[in-house]
C-alpha cells in the first residue's frame, strides 16, 4: 500500500522546494491535495512520481516540478481571479491558496469573452498559447503555459502590461500535447 502522505511531503521536498519554488502558497497547497484523488484509480500510485500522468485521452496531470515553477511564475495572490484550462491539479492549488477559479476541462477550452483573470494556468503543451487565452487576462494578469514546437518546450508566463502584453520564457519542459493543441503536421525539404 502506497503511503500518500509521505509521498506527498517527499514530493514537495525533493521535486518542488529543489527546483526553487520558494512560494509558501504553492509549497503549502502541495503539502495538503491529495493528488491522487485526480487520477483513475489504476494510476493513483503515480501521482508524486516526476512525471506527467494521463489522466483522460489527450490530458495529462503536468509533473510535479513543471506545474510548481508554473504557478511559482504566476505570482499567486489569494483573492484574485484565476482560469484553470485542464488543469486539475493547478485549479486545486490555485483555490487552496485562497484565490477565485474557474475550469475549464471539456472540449471547449476558449474562455467565454466577457471575463477578465488575473492569472491562468494550462496544464498541457500548446505549440502557442491561443489569442483567446491571453485576451481573457485582466490588466496587470498572468497565464503560465508551456509552448512547444519540437522536442523540448519553454514554459512561459504572458504578462498584460498598461504598454501591452510581455512574454518571458521560464525554464524548459516537455510534457505531452494538450489534447486539440498538438502541431500541424506538414511536409518539408
Amino acid at each position: 500500500m502506497v503511503d500518500f502522505s509521505a509521498a506527498r511531503l517527499n514530493m514537495v521536498d525533493s521535486q518542488v522546494r529543489t527546483n526553487d519554488v520558494t512560494d509558501l502558497h504553492v509549497q503549502d497547497a502541495m503539502r495538503a491535495i491529495p493528488r491522487e484523488s485526480l487520477l483513475p484509480p489504476e494510476r493513483a500510485y503515480l501521482a508524486y512520481a516526476d512525471a506527467e500522468v494521463p489522466y483522460a485521452p489527450g490530458r495529462a496531470l503536468l509533473a510535479p516540478r513543471d506545474v510548481a515553477k508554473l504557478l511559482h511564475g504566476l505570482a499567486i495572490v489569494p483573492g484574485q481571479k484565476a482560469l484553470a484550462i485542464a488543469a486539475p491539479y493547478g485549479a486545486a492549488v490555485l483555490e487552496h491558496a485562497g484565490l477565485q477559479v474557474e475550469r475549464l476541462d471539456g472540449e471547449d477550452l476558449i474562455p467565454a469573452a466577457s471575463q477578465a483573470y488575473d492569472a491562468i494556468i494550462c496544464e498541457g503543451a500548446v505549440v502557442k498559447a491561443p489569442t483567446a487565452w491571453t485576451d481573457a487576462l485582466a490588466p496587470g494578469g498572468r497565464l503560465a503555459v508551456i509552448e512547444r514546437l519540437g522536442p523540448v518546450g519553454k514554459a512561459v508566463i504572458y504578462t498584460q502590461s498598461p504598454t501591452g502584453l510581455a512574454r518571458r520564457e521560464i525554464f524548459d519542459a516537455t510534457p505531452s500535447y494538450l489534447g486539440g493543441f498538438e502541431p500541424e503536421q506538414g511536409f518539408a525539404f
